[in-house]
């Protein structure tokens, strides 16, 4: 059997739809803390401005 590790879940939030003044998309996700203790940042899709944007891993 595995043993079981740091694993969390996490948020993300859209950076650029706060500026743009549409309301910021969300995912979820999971991260091991042991492996990548660091802030998570992501590429993903912001339905409110249909495109691609940069998504940071929130508190």
């Amino acid at each position: 059997m595995a043993k079981k590790g740091k694993v969390r879940i996490i948020t993300l939030e859209c950076t650029e739809a706060r500026k743009a003044g549409v309301p910021p998309s969300r995912y979820t996700t999971q991260k091991n803390t042991q492996t990548h203790p660091e802030r998570l940042e992501k590429k993903k899709y912001n339905p409110h401005m249909r495109k691609h944007t940069l998504h940071k891993e929130v508190k």
